[in-house]
């Protein structure tokens, strides 16, 4: 019994990593939403907001995640963003350093600003977490449209990444 109930978990694990790993999720498409919030990390990420913003899907960006040591002008400067865009538009983060505290950093300032939709951009592999932890903390009501920016992570990564949101998910049911 012990064993067949131990084969069917493994089973399941198997099955589960095999689906987080095969079906990455993909770039959203065209849906505007009130703004785009894009945390920090691997490449390809920030120049997915800044081209969310050009193509008009949102006209808002924070950026989650920014090192304290990085001024706006500096930033601008990096992503040849014009003055005008990045006072206007732009947001840069500063007080978050893992996936959790993006969430957070995030869901105040979608709050403060009284969205009701948020385009998600982070890499493929982290999206569904990434996602999961701005549902627990993201104001009632919120529309979080997740567009992955396409990556190809290592087996690490994906292992990691995999065990990462069963913990978060486990957390959740268990309410620790």
């Amino acid at each position: 019994m012990i064993r067949r109930i131990c084969s069917s978990l493994l089973l399941l694990w198997m099955l589960g990593f095999l689906w987080f790993a095969v079906f990455l999720p993909r770039p959203a498409g065209g849906e505007k939403t009130d703004a785009v919030v894009v945390l920090t990390g691997s490449g390809g990420r920030i120049d997915r907001g800044l081209e969310v913003l050009s193509s008009k899907l949102a006209p808002r960006m924070l950026v989650s995640g920014v090192d304290r040591e990085v001024t706006a002008r500096q930033f601008a400067a990096q992503y040849h963003i014009p003055r005008a865009r990045m006072s206007c538009c732009i947001t840069l983060g500063y007080e978050s350093v893992d996936t959790r505290s993006n969430a957070r950093e995030a869901a105040q300032w979608i709050a403060k600003n009284g969205f009701t939709s948020v385009r998600l951009v982070t890499s493929d592999w982290h999206i569904r977490r990434a996602a999961f932890d701005l549902s627990q903390v993201a104001p009632p009501g919120l529309t979080v449209v997740e567009d992955a920016v396409s990556t190809r992570p290592s087996f690490k990564v994906l292992f990691l990444e995999y065990h990462k949101l069963l913990a978060r998910l486990v957390q959740r049911v268990t309410g620790s």
